[in-house]
């Protein structure tokens, strides 16, 4: 992937305002409507000039979607044996605009639906454009009668902006099954992302099997259930049950990598530290630096930090691993050990956001570690952390992402910055010449409210659509390169 693409709306949309008239989203570099249009009837047959393994799995997709919502069977052409309704064509001479993962469609009311493309990649970007362009009952995933499922005669070439185009999925704080996750993929696709961020591990659940850390599932994957507004539950008692949660396996780990190839998406798994770790330290409570962690549990929703109106939040309970104890990075080799195994991605997510550090500043271990190692501030404490993490991570052949608070202290040599507390972070990470990825809250958390607060739970703050489509991501004056 191009180094100079490493930026991402984490959103299901793209930033590009869409027009008026467009059907398809993202909207198109290039789309000219004409006259006529192509109807699908009775049987669909598909054609395609390049038989590769990732070009099968597309007509398999193709057929499935076409079949079960007009009811009509699907055949694959071999050869030129008679007129098909949909071509997918690789071109011979590749065609420099489009790129990778570009592509063109032509739809015309006598030869049918032609997608082209340099790569498998754009057919399928090609074929998820066809599916907008098709009747909103393809969506369907039973037959549906009465519909004239008729494509408008169009003329399209598109093409990305951005090569990392990426989608975060919190299933820490709330258990997504592995089906779900399937179905968060199938989304994604539709408008063309194609990176998932799995939030894997947080103070609310650890998700991820690490089979050399058994407790980190048969412990901190599980939590009390509760209902009403989290974050001010009441602390669970001794006697509630740690019965909801759940992790995913392995096994189900390399299905969904699969799962996600076959769409032509990266998974990106993140592993918080050193805040965002009771889960963690529930399981394991020497890698904290406080006394007494043996008593911490898996956070149920209940209060763990505060936040005054000065911004300088602190922790009620230590949520975070110890900088200065070994063990803590022993016990994170183990687990980049095993997840860089499972993710072929080339990036691991350290987390790093929001480290409640008032536990440290009490901490004689702490203390000990800032006079050994000439450490002036606790900021300096955090960037010896994560410069300590991005050696791991390293060692185990991949290159390490995180939150721009890694940015605190000074950056670590090789790390990339994922900024969401506004855009500042991606700035100074690129004028350091650090790849970015823009993510701020201010343009892009779907979890957002679309309305008042009163139509639809209270989350935060109010973020209309409207403001997402202003988004630039790339600010004046940075450099795309990074």
């Amino acid at each position: 992937m191009p180094t100079k693409f490493l930026f991402v709306l984490v959103l299901f949309i793209s930033a590009t305002c869409i027009g008026q008239n467009s059907q398809v989203i993202p909207e198109p570099v290039s789309m000219t409507t004409k006259s006529g249009e192509y109807l699908l009837k009775d049987k669909i047959i598909i054609a395609a000039d390049n038989t590769s393994a990732p070009v099968k799995k597309l007509i398999e997709l193709l057929k499935e979607q076409l079949s079960a919502s007009t009811g009509f069977p699907v055949s694959v052409q071999a050869g030129n044996e008679g007129k098909p309704d949909i071509s997918l064509s690789i071109n011979k001479n590749a065609n420099s605009q489009i790129g990778k993962e570009g592509y063109q469609v032509l739809v015309t009311a006598t030869d049918g639906i032609m997608i082209r493309a340099n790569e498998p990649a754009g057919l399928f970007y090609g074929a998820q454009t066809l599916l907008q362009l098709l009747p909103p009952e393809i969506e369907s995933k039973t037959i549906v009668k009465n519909v004239s499922w008729s494509v408008q005669a169009v003329e399209i070439t598109d093409y990305p902006r951005f090569g990392w185009r990426g989608l975060m999925f919190d299933v820490s704080r709330h258990f997504f099954t592995k089906e779900q996750v399937k179905d968060y993929i199938d989304q994604m696709v539709k408008y063309k992302l194609n990176l998932l961020h799995l939030h894997l591990t947080d103070d609310e659940g650890w998700r991820i099997e690490i089979k050399s850390l058994p407790k980190l599932t048969s412990v901190g994957a599980w939590r009390v259930n509760k209902t009403g507004t989290f974050g001010d539950f009441s602390p669970p008692t001794p006697d509630e049950p740690r019965d909801y949660g759940g992790f995913y396996t392995q096994d189900d780990i390399r299905e969904l990598v699969q799962y996600a190839k076959d769409r032509f998406v990266n998974i990106l798994p993140e592993i918080e530290c050193p805040g965002h770790s009771l889960a963690a330290i529930a399981s394991y409570p020497e890698l904290s630096c406080t006394p007494g962690a043996e008593k911490y549990k898996v956070r149920s929703g209940e209060k763990i930090m505060e936040w005054p109106p000065s911004g300088h939040f602190y922790g009620l309970v230590d949520n975070t691993l110890c900088p200065a104890n070994d063990k803590v990075y022993q016990f994170l080799d183990k687990i980049f050990t095993e997840v860089a195994q499972l993710f072929p991605f080339e990036y691991i997510h350290m987390g790093g956001d929001e480290t409640a550090r008032n536990f440290w500043d009490k901490s004689p271990q702490i203390k000990a570690l800032m006079k050994r190692e000439k450490l002036k501030n606790l900021d300096e404490v955090q960037s010896y952390f994560v410069k300590k993490v991005e050696k791991i991570v390293e060692s185990k052949g991949k290159k390490l992402i995180g939150w721009d608070e890694i940015l605190q202290g000074g950056l670590a040599p090789n790390a990339a910055v994922m900024s969401w507390r506004g855009v500042a972070g991606g700035i100074e990470a690129a004028k350091q010449k650090h790849e970015v990825v823009m993510s701020p809250t201010t343009y892009v958390y779907i979890d957002y409210m679309q309305s008042d607060g009163i139509l639809e739970p209270p989350v935060y703050e109010t973020l209309r659509l409207k403001k997402v489509y202003q988004f630039e991501p790339i600010p004046d004056g940075v450099d795309s390169n990074w």
